[in-house]
Parts: structure tokens; sequence; C-alpha cells
């Protein structure tokens, strides 16, 4: 702890609020609430923690605090504020399943569709269904059932749903809104539980056609009375009200909380949401941070119901949600809240193994790693590495690596501009010169470590750039390879000198990891370049063809042979003048020649 927040600590108030934390770049890496400010913040640097709070606190260089009117006012600006700097350390939700919908439009003429997006479009939406074979089953019962408009554009003459008696065909009938409106209500209230009214009707109908000897008709009513109880039925129902539903548990360990959702819907069970994450305050208010960004997110809409565990602050939640919110204490409704307790604290258990050798494998290692090299724990890596055939079309790579895991979005490729075609160390000045005169000029943030590929002398190339040219204080090691040219060594320092690192622990694997990745990113880039030049050379030579023509030709022949082999009609064909199309035909004629 420094100084600086040593000092902030002595006077932060007695009051809610919100506090962000902040790393040695200044960037917000985490973000919390707090009943009391002081008693909260304080317990982050007092007393002893496990070993992921342990980590953020270590990165921990300076903190700020909001402070608010109420416990209600702190959690809806902790949930802006995660919203808006996206701390790593707070709890993301990554699960991007989407359920499907049935979605009844507010057009002139509606029409049921279904659909993964809730929009606040005056649609109405039933669901969602727990995979889109039941959205499809029962969309096609209500297709049988009601006669709404099927078409997406409306023609103009009638369609084959019209002959078959399931559209009013809009599209050349006048149909009255009062038509429609009786429609929609009988749609909804069939989807939010009424079917069972529809299936005695229509056997109510089905007797009196068979009454009348109207068989077929009586067929027809039988069809669809046994499509109700195959799509709506066939599922057992949990609840007899049937009343939407979302009920929450949750189970905590080791620092480390799991939640689970059930989603009732028309009495049913269809479908969970199960959440994994670590945890940084206590559960309770992890869990309140959780249920807020849940419903932030646009699949996920509030139902007429939430049932939540014993000991969560109901009407918080009520409150920022504007929802109905119960802690059941007897019956179904509890039983169903004990299911959801028990399913996290199984899901927990089962996980948890893989939690820990996947940290292990990342944080763990970047860990193990700045304690060999005696820094401070490199969470983003930055790796370099060139590439070339011979000295020709040499290019470099950059790979970045977050908390031990490859951050594609920061990849970077680069074509050597100004230095020799053989001279690997002044392309490595260029390059690294490039990446971090750029870092400076946009603010970006800065590695924790340089990993360069190759050994003492492409190092002191880009200690030249880092440390002598700009100034900054990044430590910068290099990866020597074996004569397998598997990764054999690390070197750092100045002189650079082996680390000693077991060939078996997950910091040299973290190391082979980067080394690898950043070679096949430089060397598929290199590959493409030499394609591209080898397809630009050959047809470099060819008469009164331009970069245009050029690209024309590629299209239409796909390969340099076959523009080769093709004759002067096909080359017209291709798009080329008479006269070009002779030279060109007669070029390749004489190069093959000449090879004779």
């Amino acid at each position: 702890m420094n100084d600086l927040i040593e000092q902030k600590l002595a006077i932060l108030p007695d009051l809610p609020g919100c506090y962000l934390m902040k790393d040695r770049q200044g960037t917000i890496i985490y973000v919390g609430k707090a009943k009391v400010l002081k008693n909260r913040v304080r317990s982050y640097f007092t007393g002893s923690h496990d070993a992921k709070t342990q980590r953020l606190v270590g990165e921990i260089e300076d903190f700020e605090y909001i402070v608010t009117a109420s416990d209600i006012e702190a959690l809806v600006l902790e949930l802006n504020l995660i919203k808006t700097y996206d701390p790593k350390y707070n709890i993301m939700l990554k699960d991007d399943k989407t359920y499907p919908y049935l979605k009844l439009t507010a057009e002139r003429h509606p029409k049921l569709i279904i659909t993964r997006q809730v929009k606040k479009d005056k649609g109405k939406y039933f669901g969602p269904y727990p995979h889109a074979t039941a959205a499809g089953e029962t969309k096609k019962l209500l297709d049988r059932l009601y006669k709404y408009r099927k078409c997406h554009t409306l023609p103009d003459r009638v369609c084959l749903y019209y002959h078959l008696g399931q559209c009013l065909a809009p599209c050349v009938n006048e149909i009255s809104q009062e038509t429609y409106k009786e429609m929609t209500d009988d749609i909804t209230r069939f989807l939010n539980g009424g079917y069972k009214e529809v299936k005695k009707d229509l056997m109510k109908k089905m007797q009196e056609a068979a009454e009348n000897l109207e068989f077929e008709r009586a067929k027809e009513y039988r069809d669809q009375i046994t499509n109700i109880e195959a799509v709506m039925e066939k599922q057992t129902i949990t609840m007899n009200d049937f009343t939407d539903r979302d009920i929450f548990g949750y189970a905590v360990e080791k620092g480390w909380m799991c939640v689970q959702v059930f989603f009732v819907r028309q009495g049913k069970l269809i479908e969970r949401d199960v959440s994994l994450f670590p945890m940084y305050q206590d559960p309770e208010e992890e869990l309140l941070t959780f249920i807020g960004r849940f419903y932030d997110q646009p699949e996920h809409f509030i139902p007429k119901e939430i049932f939540l565990p014993q000991g969560i602050d109901r009407e918080m939640v009520a409150k920022l949600l504007n929802a109905n919110v119960f802690i059941p204490q007897r019956g179904k409704k509890k039983d169903l809240v004990s299911l959801a307790m028990k399913n996290a604290k199984l899901s927990l258990k089962e996980k948890f193994q893989l939690i820990e050798r996947q940290e292990q494998r990342t944080i763990g290692a970047c860990e193990e790693l700045g304690e060999a090299m005696n820094i401070s724990v490199p969470l983003r890596i930055e790796a370099f590495d060139n590439s070339h055939t011979y000295g020709a079309d040499p290019v470099s790579a950059m790979v970045s690596f977050i908390d031990g895991r490859p951050n594609r979005k920061d990849y970077r490729k680069y074509k050597t501009k100004h230095a020799a075609a053989h001279d690997d160390y002044a392309a490595m000045r260029e390059v690294v010169r490039r990446r971090y005169t750029r870092v400076l000029k946009e603010q970006l943030p800065l590695p924790d470590l340089i990993v360069i590929d190759g050994g003492k002398g492409h190092m002191e190339a880009a200690r030249e750039i880092i440390e002598d040219e700009l100034g900054l204080p990044i430590p910068i090691a290099g990866l020597a390879k074996d004569e397998k040219h598997q990764t054999a060594e690390l070197l750092y320092g100045e002189p650079p000198e082996v680390i000693p690192l077991k060939k078996t622990s997950e910091a040299f694997y973290l190391l082979q990891r980067i080394q690898d990745e950043v070679h096949r990113f430089a060397i598929t880039f290199h590959r493409q370049k030499r394609e591209k030049s080898a397809l630009t050379s050959t047809l470099d030579g060819l008469p009164g063809v331009g970069p245009k023509r050029k690209t024309l030709l590629l299209k239409h022949f796909g390969s340099i042979k076959k523009i080769r082999e093709a004759s002067v009609e096909q080359l017209r064909e291709a798009g080329l003048p008479v006269k070009v199309a002779e030279n060109v035909a007669t070029y390749f004629y004489e190069k093959a020649k000449e090879k004779e």
C-alpha cells in the first residue's frame, strides 16, 4: 500500500457510494459499491484475502470514490460505471447465448415471427423458448389456428395460405382493425396460458361437426387439438398459475460465485442460465450487481415475478427493476428457489477444478514469470517477431497477451519500410519504434513486459528504442530457440542472462504459447505477402496490362497458369481489347519458347 492510498483511506466518509480502483497506468480495474465507504474500501487493504483478491489489491495504485444519497443510488451508479469503464475485475457476463421469442408485430397487418432480439418497438413478445424448435412448433400451430398475415411483404395477389384457409388475404381484401384486434387478443391469450380454453372450444366444435356428419371438418378440429396437446402440454407443469417468473439461486466457495437463473414460462421450467465468476464483495452485494447487469442485457426481459433466496435485499431489487420481487417462505415456490441454490452449488463444485487449472495456466503463470524475473506481475505482455525468405518480402508482427490469454484485437502486422532486406536488427528497431511511438501518441496502455523472439542482438535492438530513445521503463526479454526450433531459454537483464525456468512450469508453457503465437502470426502474414508478390510480379511484364486489368484477369481465370494457357479469344472474353489480348498471348508464347 503506497502513501497516497494510505492518506485517502484516512479521510474516507461514513456514507454510501461507489469506489473505483485504478492500476499504475490510471486504468479503472474494478468498480464496487458500499453502504459505508470507509469500511468497505479499507477492508481491501487490511486482513487476509484469497489469492484472486490479493491479485486485485496488488494492482491497485490509486482509487476514487463517489458518495450517493442511498444504497439503491449506489447500486444504480455502480451498474452505470461498470457499463462505462468495463473494468477487467468486475463480473463479465460472457454467455452470448440468446433465446428465441415469438413476436406479434405492431404493423397494420400483424404477423407472427421468431426472433432472438427483444426491442422496444410496440410489438408483443412471448417466451423465451428453450430452443428454436420449440418456438417453431408453437408458431406452426398458431399458423394453422389463426388467419393472421403470413407473408413478410404483402404480395399483389392471394397466396397459398389464403387457399388453405390460414390467411385473410389483407393483400387484396380490406380487413377491419377490429378483426385484427380480436385475433391479436386471442393469440396473446393463447400464448399466456389460455390454450386450454382454445382446446375446449375446438373439442366442442369437433363434436358439433361430427353430429352434423361433417367428418372432414371434425377431423381438422381433431388434428388441431392433437397439435395443441403435442406442442403446449408436453412439458411438466411446475406451477399452476401460468405466471412468468425468473428464479435466482447462488452458491459461494473459495471466493467464487455461481448464479443460476431458472426461467419459468406459463408455469413450465423451460431453461436455465448459469454464470460463474470471481467475487470481491459480500455475496449478497455481488448478487445485487449481477441481477442489475443481467436485466440490462436485451435478451433478458423482466418477467411478471422474480424470486430471490433468503438474505437478499428484496426492496432494493424491486426499486431497481420496478418489478414484483418475492422471497418465498414455504411451499412449491420456496422449493424452486432451493432447487436453483442446489444446482448452483453443484455447478460450482463441478467446475471449480477446471477454473483453478485455467487460473494456474494463465494469471498464475504470469505471477510465476514475474517472480522468476523479479519484476511486477506481467499481466500485459507484447511479443515481436520478424519473418522473411532470404531477405525477400520482410514483415514483422506483434501479438498481445492479457492475463495469460491472447488478446487478438491488439495484434498488429508491419511491413518494414526503412530497414534493409537482410537486416533483422534494423527491422526490429523500426517496428518497435513504430509500435510504441503510436502507443504514446494515442495514450494506449503500455505492456508490463516486451518479449522478443530472438537472442541478445534482437533484445539490444529493442532496448535501444524502448529505453534510450523513448525512455520507457518496460522490461525486455528474449526467447532463444534450440536446434529443433523449440523454445529453449528466457533471456533477461543487461547484459542478458538466462533466467532459470523449469520446462514443466506454467511460466515456461506460457512463454512457449507466446512464442508459437507470434511466430504463427508473423509467418502467416509473410506467406500472404509473398503469394501476393508472386502473382503481381508474374503479370508485371504484360504489355498493356495495368493494376485493374491484372485484377480482371485473375478474377476471370482464377490462376496464373490458366492466363498463360488462354487463347486470344478467351482473353477477349475476360474483357481485354483485341490488341492487348493478342499482345498478352504473344508474350506468354515467347516466354514458353525461351524455356524450351
